[in-house]
């Protein structure tokens, strides 16, 4: 199965637009979104091109291919514009015999994790930092962030597909 992942869109119509393009030229199956979807969030700038409205019409237009969870920016109000269940703190995938976990990362993240065991992986979005490295026996993935990269990182996602991940440039 390949599944792209992505995470903090927060509102950019822009990239948006790039991450979908990007979803349907790479032949995923599914297009896991790991929250922050519709509001920048009081602690961030505006994304380049933030239209919420324009956002929601992109991702309900490819609805049965999302899994989403919910970020800290996103909230009820937003679940009645989308077509697509958001409200779930977590989801759990099994690919190529190993658990994912699949978060945001502002309740159990690298550094609080989730009742888990080694040899699974935690996703998470949150901190717009890309990550994939081991830690205490546990793989940690972070695709970064859609529309608001930190710490000198790209506009990015990532692909898995036989059990490895791929960084997607988002330009």
């Amino acid at each position: 199965m390949k599944i792209m992942f992505a995470s903090d869109i927060h509102g950019s119509a822009y990239y948006a637009g790039l991450l979908v393009k990007a979803y349907k030229e790479s032949g995923a199956d599914k297009l896991v979104l790991l929250g922050d979807i519709l509001y920048h969030g009081p602690r961030n700038d505006l994304p380049k091109d933030y239209n919420p409205k324009q956002v929601i019409e992109l991702l309900n237009a490819i609805s049965d291919e999302l899994l989403c969870v919910r970020g800290n920016c996103d909230t009820e109000v937003d679940q009645m514009v989308l077509s697509f269940p958001i409200l779930a703190d977590y989801a759990v995938l099994y690919l190529d015999g190993r658990m994912y976990y699949l978060t945001h990362g502002h309740k159990y993240g690298f550094d609080n994790f989730p009742n888990i065991k080694k040899g699974d992986a935690i996703v998470q979005g949150h901190t717009h930092v890309p990550v994939l490295e081991e830690r205490d026996g546990i793989l940690c993935v972070n695709p970064g962030s859609v529309s608001i990269p930190k710490e000198g990182s790209a506009h990015r996602c990532l692909i898995y597909e036989n059990g490895e991940f791929r960084e997607v440039i988002l330009e």
